[in-house]
């Protein structure tokens, strides 16, 4: 949970709603990517899903900054029924956020927030963990639809202040990504 809601400026830290037809996490992949190319200073991790060659689902956390991938799923056989999380991954991701911010980023991304995180497990959205998010923020924040249009006003909102913000905090600003509960 946030330590000291009142020294947060609300509109810096934001999520991002989607449906499960939207693919917010590859609308953060690029979008940090193209901020990064910018000379913006970003940190934090997005989410990558795949097939593997056998044909298994897997998940990949994804350095923003330095491009390493971290497996956040165990490989469990086909017939597993426990929790194919993988605690090591999510506390390296955790690793890779907490440096993030004590680079001074100007964005850190922490590309998830659900159950795990709701529960302070992991490192802090599907729209079905919004009311969570909420609680886990207290109430602060600027709440996005999935789009790459919006997503860039907001942060040209945030950008125009970085001179100041800089000056004072850190992060600039945070963006996470959660589902739509309505889904």
């Amino acid at each position: 949970m946030i330590a000291n809601h009142a020294e947060i400026y609300p509109k810096r830290v934001a999520v991002i709603l989607y449906r499960p037809e939207q693919d917010a996490d590859t609308l953060l992949a690029d979008f940090t990517q193209d901020l990064a190319r910018q000379g913006v200073r970003v940190g934090g991790i997005v989410q990558r899903n795949f097939k593997g060659a056998n044909g298994m689902k897997t998940m990949l956390a994804r350095d923003v900054a330095t491009g390493r991938e971290i497996p956040s799923c165990q490989p469990l056989g086909s017939g597993a029924i426990s929790c194919k999380l993988d605690a090591n991954g999510l506390a390296d991701a955790a690793v890779v956020a907490s440096r993030a911010i004590k680079r001074h980023v100007d964005l850190l991304v922490i590309n998830k927030f659900s159950k795990q995180e709701a529960s302070g497990s992991s490192p802090p959205s599907p729209k079905k963990c919004h009311a969570a998010w909420r609680t886990f923020t207290g109430n602060v924040g600027t709440t996005l639809l999935c789009g790459r249009q919006v997503v860039k006003e907001w942060w040209r909102d945030i950008a125009q202040r970085l001179p100041r913000i800089r000056a004072h905090s850190i992060p600039s600003a945070a963006i996470y990504r959660s589902s739509d509960p309505t889904a």
